[in-house]
């Protein structure tokens, strides 16, 4: 199968740099990285001789810059797509158990749990701990009809298939921040698509080094709303 591992960057200084030397020079997957509109040159003077770039001349949110390297994906017919942060929170020597599954004929949608036995996560604030261990699974598990562990993390694969289904609308422009990621799932859950959680640790750098760009309460309610459209019936 022909397999992609995206990463994304708006402004991640070090953080993108070092993502992207973790990776293997051996893998079984391209590698690219989309950036988001970033000013701080941090991609300048890294070997991306075998990487793939996209590049926005300003900033247009992660579900508009998900959005273009789905739309890559499609184009040049890869099978899977690994989604990973560029905030080195991610460990790229984690991607071969998101594949297995996949690779298996196990599951078309592979969430990354920190959450599940053999996971983990650190430096990660209190109220983030319970807004992604408690709050946003519970009310996903409610809307879905499913128990999850992990309804936020980014850290997953799922077979492109799941792109082309006239029923999954993730070119609408209400999907252009936070939204695009738990619509998505939500979206491939409820149509019957085989989804599975594996472990992945996340671990968040010291709260000096800034470990989100999410804003309270405009970004909380982001990743939120998607649920209770689809749940609700407001969207499509």
């Amino acid at each position: 199968m022909k397999i992609l591992t995206a990463t994304f960057a708006y402004n991640e200084g070090e953080k993108i740099r070092r993502t992207l030397l973790r990776h293997p020079k051996d893998r079984s997957y391209d590698l690219l990285v989309m950036d988001d509109g970033s000013t701080d040159g941090a991609l300048e003077g890294l070997p991306l001789d075998n990487i793939i770039v996209l590049r926005n001349p300003t900033n247009q949110g992660i579900g508009a810059a998900m959005k273009q390297v789905f739309e890559y994906t499609l184009k040049h017919g890869y099978d899977i797509l690994v989604i990973q942060a560029g905030n080195d929170k991610d460990d790229p020597l984690e991607i071969p158990r998101l594949l297995k599954p996949i690779l298996n004929n196990e599951a078309d949608f592979v969430q990354g749990s920190r959450f599940l036995p053999g996971g983990g996560y650190g430096n990660m604030p209190e109220y983030r701990i319970f807004a992604t261990r408690y709050l946003h699974p519970l009310l996903f598990t409610l809307a879905v009809g499913k128990r999850v562990t992990e309804s936020t993390n980014g850290f997953r694969a799922f077979r492109t298939l799941i792109l082309q289904d006239s029923r999954i609308n993730w070119r609408q422009d209400w999907l252009n921040k936070y939204e695009l990621e738990p619509y998505l799932m939500y979206k491939a859950i409820k149509l019957g698509y085989r989804h599975c959680e594996v472990p992945v640790t996340k671990i968040y750098p010291p709260h000096q080094q800034g470990y989100t760009k999410m804003k309270p309460v405009t970004g909380w309610w982001s990743i939120l709303r998607p649920v209770f459209y689809l749940w609700l019936g407001l969207k499509k």
